[in-house]
């Protein structure tokens, strides 16, 4: 029988850190040996297992994430943007694999990012969802054959929570949809729109962010011709989608050499 693969929660005690600290619990191949949170937050010194709702684990949640990125593991961040600089700062140094889910990196955490990336095996997501990892390569393929006749529209709803907007899911749909068109989704990118805009060009993407209640995610994106419209929607009904997706990342990135990764590596096996 195959060894477990031995995964570090960062962010143990947020939703997404519960969820992977729960449904770990039922996967043969998978263990959690360490829960991270930041300083000062309430849950150190907790059972891993009793803040996630399930059995105690015996494993107290640590702020010492050093200590726990060992080669080996395989760490699921899902925190903040500084965090998860931080978690990847560690994990490079101490040759740690590591998953992060985090969105809101700016435009230069990115690029470190990917730059740390390149020294142990790493995954970077905007959405751990294997769905919505589907969502996105369908979005290229349209976009691709509709062409600029076709403007792309992107609306996506989040629980009131979400700090970041638009989300880092509807970002990188609009990055696939623009890489596909030809465009730049830096400069080709509209967030949302007011007052006297003007007639949209061939050239736009729009992306619009709702927030309320508890909405794990839903993004739709719609190519809009004339006289017909195609929408490609996905809707997260809870967070147990990216929970399952985050644990099957660590499996495929168990043991893979130094790297940067893409959950599309993942679905093309």
């Amino acid at each position: 029988m195959a060894a477990k693969v031995s995964i570090v929660v960062c962010g143990a005690a947020g939703r997404m850190g519960r969820r992977i600290i729960a449904l770990a619990q039922d996967q043969a191949d998978v263990e959690v040996v360490a829960a991270v949170e930041a300083g000062g937050n309430e849950a150190l010194g907790r059972d891993a297992g009793e803040l996630a709702r399930i059995p105690s684990l015996g494993i107290s949640v640590s702020d010492d994430y050093a200590a726990a990125a060992q080669p080996g593991t395989v760490t699921l961040d899902f925190t903040a943007p500084d965090a998860s600089m931080a978690n990847l700062e560690t994990a490079a140094a101490n040759g740690a694999a590591i998953v992060v889910g985090t969105s809101g990196l700016s435009a230069e955490q990115r690029r470190r990012a990917e730059e740390l990336g390149a020294r142990m095996p790493t995954m970077l997501a905007a959405n751990m969802s294997i769905g919505v990892n589907v969502l996105s390569g369908l979005v290229a393929r349209a976009a691709a054959q509709l062409g600029l006749d076709f403007d792309c529209e992107i609306v996506e709803l989040h629980h009131r929570l979400k700090a970041d907007a638009p989300s880092g899911t509807a970002l990188a749909l609009a990055e696939a949809a623009a890489e596909a068109k030809g465009l730049d989704a830096g400069s080709d990118l509209v967030l949302a729109r007011e007052g006297m805009v003007g007639r949209r060009s061939r050239d736009e993407i729009g992306v619009v962010a709702l927030r309320g209640g508890d909405a794990p995610g839903e993004h739709t994106v719609m190519f809009i011709g004339k006289g017909e419209r195609l929408e490609l929607t996905h809707r997260a009904l809870s967070r147990d989608c990216l929970a399952s997706g985050a644990l099957q990342a660590a499996r495929w990135l168990s043991g893979k050499p130094a790297g940067l990764y893409r959950m599309a590596d993942l679905l093309d096996g």
